[in-house]
């Protein structure tokens, strides 16, 4: 269900509005290219907001180390009969339907990312970012939460390092 959500629609970038998984690729590649010279970080983070029909703004960053950066956001929105599973709204469902959809993003970003990479371009792809921390509520999701992002392959950051979904994914909630 989900992959098929995500491979399906657009993703928003606030430059070039709405695009195509393969044009977000293309732009990814598109900016790294212009200043090879630096650094660059790709991260993924996700957020929702606390509703009946809950819906899943994702967010994909790319940072030029010291020099700013780039994001594409995509609203997940699922059918009414998968919403069920939120009914009553359990914020622990929430939060881990958000990682769910962060390691699918980003394992299939990654492979992707590599597979397309003709230039050779320098990045790092090594975090997924966690609407989670150590104070509030969510500190007891901590534990739970990183080890998901951990057996996919990925390190954890939580709040406050989790700005892609904190900042980025949270605006749009």
């Amino acid at each position: 269900m989900a992959s098929e959500i995500l491979n399906n629609g657009h993703f928003f970038s606030p430059s070039k509005g709405n695009l195509s998984l393969d044009e977000v690729i293309k732009e990814i590649f598109g900016y790294m290219s212009e200043m090879p010279e630096y650094k660059y970080e790709v991260v993924v983070g996700c957020d929702s907001p606390s509703s009946d029909k809950p819906f899943f703004p994702i967010a994909i960053v790319v940072l030029r180390t010291g020099a700013g950066g780039r994001f594409f956001l995509k609203k997940m929105q699922y059918p009414d009969n998968f919403l069920k599973r939120f009914a009553n709204i359990n914020w622990k469902n929430r939060i881990l339907q958000e990682v769910y959809l962060s390691c699918e993003l980003a394992l299939s970003l990654r492979e992707t990312l590599e597979e397309e990479n003709k230039l050779g371009l320098k990045y790092q792809f090594e975090y997924i970012h966690a609407d989670v921390g150590e104070v509030g509520k969510t500190k007891e999701m901590v534990k739970v939460v990183t080890g998901l992002i951990i057996s996919n392959g990925f390190t954890p950051r939580i709040k406050p390092q989790s700005f892609a979904a904190t900042v980025v994914a949270d605006r749009y909630t």
